[in-house]
């Protein structure tokens, strides 16, 4: 498995003239290619490490895949680097018979943090209908319990009430489980959490769309979707393309530390979503669908 952290000397300067060396940790970045069906799908720079449930998530995400039963073997093909050891830097995926395999002969157009520009309501109405665990309104919230499947999962995403104090205590809790950050300084971290406030699962990437992959790869790989009455506490900002994982995961509230763009907010107001910003000490910011939100009783000024 490559190597969640590197070593590297730096050399650390001062105004008051002091110059010194020494060795630093940084977070190691390396270039991930997906596979599909023995044909390259997508290349991630990504941190190493849960790389299964990087793809997996990735998947979900593109819509390839919704259910563990769809996803086959995941394996690291061949590679090595310079010095003959293996990169674990190609993984070939297999979907199970029957589903069906994305056209992996066009390119495909990826949005990057900054491109909600090239977003708009097309955008979003793509969004909104491609996902298996659409999300009820927040005034829904509570009103009615899910009914099953036929295999016992739970069909649409009403959710619980989740307490002001539980959604504020998120970004200290993620925090504290961050280790690759304790040693690095240098890397985004995505926490899923019951609306009880219990901590689920915890990813950390150099890409903030990354770590959100790995936990919804983990839950889908863990029969877990959709994400019914959980949070997902991010430690960066809000960007369109994360609303987007969450809500094709089914995930009915995501807070992040810092903004939302404005694209992350139609989307969230558009699929149902409680998106929460600023989240920090004691208080926070909602910017769509309060009343999921125990404690807040007015609607958003417009």
């Amino acid at each position: 498995m490559g190597r969640v952290t590197q070593r590297r000397k730096v050399l650390r300067l001062s105004l008051d003239g002091q110059t010194n060396s020494r060795v630093d940790t940084l977070a190691a970045e390396e270039p991930l290619e997906i596979r599909l069906g023995g044909k390259a799908f997508s290349i991630t720079m990504r941190t190493p490490g849960d790389d299964f449930d990087l793809v997996a998530g990735f998947l979900v995400s593109e819509g390839v895949v919704w259910e563990a039963a769809q996803l086959g073997a995941m394996r690291f093909c061949a590679g090595e680097d310079e010095q003959g050891r293996q990169t674990y830097n190609v993984i070939e995926a297999q979907l199970a018979p029957g589903v069906a395999l994305p056209d992996t002969s066009l390119e495909r157009h990826v949005y990057t943090s900054s491109s909600c520009g090239i977003c708009g309501t097309a955008s979003i109405d793509a969004v909104t209908k491609s996902s298996h665990f659409p999300i009820l309104g927040a005034d829904t919230a509570g009103a009615d319990k899910d009914t099953e499947n036929d295999d016992g999962a739970l069909a649409g995403s009403a959710s619980r009430h989740l307490p002001l104090e539980t959604l504020l205590s998120l970004p200290d809790k993620l925090r504290e489980r961050q280790q690759v950050f304790d040693r690095t300084g240098g890397v985004h971290a995505a926490g899923l959490f019951s609306f009880d406030g219990e901590l689920l699962c915890l990813r950390e990437d150099v890409g903030r769309h990354n770590a959100v992959d790995k936990v919804v790869g983990w839950a889908l790989r863990e029969g877990r979707l959709p994400l019914n009455d959980t949070v997902l506490q991010v430690s960066g900002r809000a960007s369109f393309e994360l609303v987007q994982k969450a809500y094709l995961a089914g995930i009915p509230v995501l807070a992040a530390v810092s903004a939302p763009s404005s694209l992350a907010v139609e989307l969230a107001e558009e699929s149902g979503l409680t998106l929460a910003g600023f989240s920090r000490g004691n208080t926070v910011n909602i910017y769509a669908h309060p009343g999921r939100i125990i404690g807040v009783k007015v609607e958003i000024p417009l």
